[in-house]
């Protein structure tokens, strides 16, 4: 099946080429043995993909990008919204039944009723880096079932890295199988955390978390984008993340991706209320505790 992406979007001239999914890194099992072919997750992964070279044209033309500010420190350009369209016409092409959340766009529903599978979409999560020329921003794409992440894509286009995830079938970067940090010494522990801009009034509780949490760990990072935040906590690159006030489109792909690595994914009390509180703690069962006893002190 082929997939073309439109040729012209508003001043982004993209050529006109069908998604190889031959070049993509294949899909290996938590037991590391080559995955049968997940048709949704090669779907979704197409889209983000073909986003993906709305990005990469947009980095090479970023002085030409028309910028709007949502709220403080809230940017969205004409590469997200293009993107978005991208991602949401592929999935809604082969997935009519499916409802639909963007950032951009917000909610399409498939009919009256709710549908039991919902894409939850971040066209370009870290618009901030994107439009400063840093290489830390992706494309997030995740869909839940029932409400529950069933599966998870997160693809970097400057990087070319994939992280990818399906229920109950492992997380992998580039077809590589990962597993999420072993660390069992706080002292040692690198944490990932971000800022509430979108809610001033969450800043004063985010600076004592961030104090509190201080006292246990070894070091913080505040990386810009709360998707790849969380496939660095499965990838073994930060040892845990936290942060306050998300939006379900920030984290549903890279839950699933870190749970599937190994990690416990919870919100700040240790509950499941991730994707509407916006609240999110992720490491191994360890520094996880050990976060939570931290956060509760604050």
């Amino acid at each position: 099946m082929m997939i073309i992406a439109p040729q012209t979007m508003r001043g982004f001239f993209l050529p006109a080429k069908s998604v190889d999914t031959a070049t993509m890194p294949p899909l290996y099992s938590s037991r590391g043995t080559k995955m049968a072919i997940n048709p949704t997750l090669t779907i979704a992964r197409r889209a983000a993909e073909e986003a993906g070279k709305i990005l990469q044209m947009g980095l090479r033309q970023l002085d030409q990008i028309q910028i709007e500010e949502k709220g403080r420190g809230d940017l969205v350009s004409v590469v997200d919204r293009r993107a978005e369209e991208v991602i949401k016409n592929i999935l809604l092409d082969k997935y009519p039944q499916h409802d639909f959340l963007g950032e951009e766009s917000g909610e399409t529903r498939a009919r009256a009723e709710e549908s039991e599978f919902c894409w939850v979409i971040d066209p370009l999560d870290g618009t901030t880096n994107f439009l400063h020329g840093l290489p830390q921003f992706a494309v997030s794409i995740g869909l839940l079932k029932r409400g529950k992440p069933e599966l998870g894509v997160v693809y970097n286009p400057a990087t070319e890295e994939w992280f990818t995830a399906a229920r109950g079938e492992g997380a992998q970067l580039n077809g590589r199988k990962l597993r999420v940090s072993g660390l069992r010494d706080g002292g040692r522990a690198i944490v990932a955390t971000g800022f509430p801009f979108r809610y001033p009034d969450l800043m004063p509780r985010q600076y004592a978390l961030l104090q509190s949490v201080l006292q246990e760990i070894a070091d913080v990072r505040r990386l810009g984008s709360a998707s790849l935040d969380l496939c660095f906590v499965a990838a073994n690159r930060v040892d845990a993340f936290f942060e306050m006030g998300l939006k379900p489109w920030d984290i549903c792909a890279g839950i699933l991706i870190a749970q599937e690595a190994g990690a416990i994914v919870t919100d700040l009390a240790g509950g499941h209320t991730m994707l509407d509180s916006g609240n999110i703690v992720a490491a191994n069962t360890y520094l996880h505790n050990t976060l939570l006893a931290r956060i509760a002190a604050a």
